[in-house]
């Protein structure tokens, strides 16, 4: 694949994070209906019912209920052949209710990795790995404090 391709995968990526970072969820959804392939599969639990696209945007409807300062910071991205790989710290405040947990007010940063594989110009493939027990433990779900 070309340097090109990878370029260009680079800047679909940007978009999504660009979009992402808007806290519209209107404007997510229709960023993910242009870059991301309807039948996308995720290789990272989804905890939702559908699947493809529609996961996704389901995803990021619930977190922007329980986090609407959600806001996701960049801090390595690297693109080689059909792959997107980044790494993000993400921080949000936790305003509405979460995996059952009512809101508690409680700042929350926690970091993650993300693979992105590409096919025919949109993200085919989505690879996660999520902090949850960062999150958890910020929340108080898990004792720890809240470091």
């Amino acid at each position: 694949m070309s340097t090109s391709s990878a370029t260009s995968n680079k800047t679909m990526f940007s978009r999504l994070h660009d979009a992402v970072n808007t806290g519209d969820a209107e404007l997510i959804s229709k960023t993910i209906d242009e870059v991301v392939a309807p039948d996308v599969l995720f290789h990272a639990p989804v905890p939702m019912g559908a699947t493809g696209a529609q996961a996704l945007k389901q995803v990021w409807a619930v977190l922007l209920r329980a986090f609407p300062d959600l806001h996701v910071a960049v801090e390595d991205v690297i693109a080689e052949g059909d792959k997107v790989v980044f790494r993000n710290t993400v921080t949000r405040t936790h305003q509405g209710e979460y995996r059952d947990l009512p809101p508690t007010g409680r700042s929350v940063r926690y970091s993650e990795i993300f693979i992105f594989r590409f096919a025919g110009g949109r993200i085919a493939e989505i690879w996660g790995i999520v902090d949850v027990f960062s999150q958890m433990r910020q929340l108080g779900v898990i004792p720890g404090g809240s470091s």
